[in-house]
């Protein structure tokens, strides 16, 4: 951890976010950058044009520079900003590391077929390649996590399908619940939204400075370039997982539209506030002791009150939950927008791709750090639900409209609204009514904790 950092994602929690750097670094940019463009050299070699076919082992040559060395990446930083051996500084990111591949190759087999690199792109068909590959892989680092978290959820769902609490609405005491379906509703939610995240496209292009293939048409008139382009992004979409795959958007300008980010960011937007909610409500459950967290040897809670265990790691998901939201919403509002055929406001932009990343995935870490550290109080939670009798009120009023007693929802909100009722008292409400004695029998099996409906099969299901 580097006290230095500016951002805590790379300072105070570099452990939670470390996995990321490989995908969203400078270093991680660069890589698939490399990548695409020593991918293209090998597909371009496999069309009828003047460039020779390579050979397997010049296809392994050129791969084996996309394990980019940190060495490497400074050497393309280098050309980029200062010079390197003979290359003047480019000032120009993607120019750099078309040098650095040339650089690495002229001393191999392949120096005859140099100028063939980048041959017929502008820079954006290679980055926006670049951003969907990290867009790939960022985003199937969060549905790992999410995925954990789905489990953690249906493990509560499961171990306390059967456990009846006060609900409550509009802060109110309610018709009680489960705490398990409560847990099952979360995480049912949250397998929605990953399941749909799974199944988002990246639209890419591969079109060259406006999108017409203007350079590539002019020097090879006669190849398929649409059909090149669909089976190149194909090729692509093997060097990773099968979830969000890269599709090609044949209708762009110079740069692709950014419209799939946007969906892609909206998703994040959704999970990351199903999660907001999940922290809240965990954070009212600790407040009312539903929750008990467990002390951790060492540690404190308060600089000045010795007893206090705050529920900092639900509060702190829900502050990196806020940051990463307020971020993918200005990517989606931002990015989709381009004046003309192309403007550059949108480069800076997605290099704060991780960032946006970095935060959710902090928050998903303390998120289960914080489940990791508590305990349901069943003690406290009976006890609040019987403290409740009221809420059966619904539940006695449903049964005498079922018999066709006169007014009973008016009866039973004269008896207990804005009042403090006991157990004892709704029963001697029961014995006064008008209704047969089996009817009685049958107001007086319902109490607090068995009033839950299908609450246990929800929770099981």
């Amino acid at each position: 951890m580097s006290l230095n950092s500016i951002s805590p994602i790379d300072g105070r929690y570099h452990k939670s976010t470390s996995i990321l750097s490989r995908v969203f670094s400078e270093r991680g940019l660069m890589r698939y950058r490399v990548m695409v463009e020593g991918e293209y050299l090998i597909a371009l070699s496999e069309l009828k044009i003047k460039l020779r076919k390579l050979s397997d082992r010049e296809k392994k040559i050129i791969r084996t520079l996309f394990d980019l060395t940190d060495e490497d990446a400074q050497i393309i930083s280098d050309i980029e900003q200062k010079g390197y051996k003979n290359i003047k500084a480019t000032d120009h990111d993607v120019k750099a590391v078309e040098y650095f591949m040339k650089d690495k190759l002229e001393d191999t087999t392949l120096k005859d077929i140099l100028e063939w690199i980048h041959f017929g792109l502008t820079s954006e068909d290679t980055n926006n390649l670049s951003y969907g590959l990290m867009l790939r892989d960022g985003t199937e680092i969060l549905i790992l996590k999410l995925e954990e978290i789905i489990r953690e959820f249906n493990k509560l769902t499961k171990e306390h399908a059967n456990l009846p609490i006060l609900a409550r609405t509009h802060g109110q005491p309610a018709s009680p619940t489960t705490f398990g379906k409560e847990f099952k509703i979360f995480s049912s939610r949250l397998e929605r939204q990953v399941n749909n995240l799974k199944k988002q496209e990246i639209l890419c292009k591969l079109n060259g400075a406006t999108g017409n293939y203007n350079a590539q048409v002019i020097a090879f008139p006669n190849i398929d370039w649409f059909k090149f382009t669909k089976t190149f992004i194909a090729q692509l979409n093997k060097t990773g997982s099968e979830t969000l795959r890269l599709e090609p958007n044949l209708f762009t300008t110079q740069i692709e539209s950014h419209d799939s980010y946007a969906e892609i960011f909206d998703n994040l937007k959704r999970i990351n506030t199903i999660l907001l909610d999940f922290n809240q409500d965990m954070w009212r459950y600790i407040s009312d002791e539903w929750i008990i967290q467990k002390p951790t040897e060492g540690t404190v809670g308060s600089s000045t009150m010795p007893h206090k265990i705050n529920p900092i790691k639900f509060e702190n998901s829900e502050g990196n939950l806020g940051i990463a939201n307020a971020l993918f919403e200005f990517f989606g509002r931002k990015l989709s927008i381009s004046r003309l055929q192309r403007d550059l406001s949108d480069s800076t932009v997605q290099r704060n791709f991780g960032t946006a990343f970095g935060h959710s995935l902090i928050a998903y870490e303390y998120l289960l750090k914080g489940l990791n550290k508590v305990s349901v109080n069943k003690n406290k939670i009976i006890e609040v639900l019987n403290n409740h009798p009221e809420i059966i009120a619904e539940a006695i009023q449903t049964i005498l409209r079922r018999e066709g007693a006169e007014m009973p929802y008016e009866k039973l909100k004269d008896f207990t609204r804005g009042k403090q009722v006991t157990l004892e008292d709704i029963h001697n409400f029961i014995n006064s009514l008008k209704i047969s004695e089996k009817v009685k029998k049958e107001l007086f099996k319902i109490t607090p904790g068995n009033y839950i409906g299908l609450a246990s099969k929800l929770a099981s299901k």
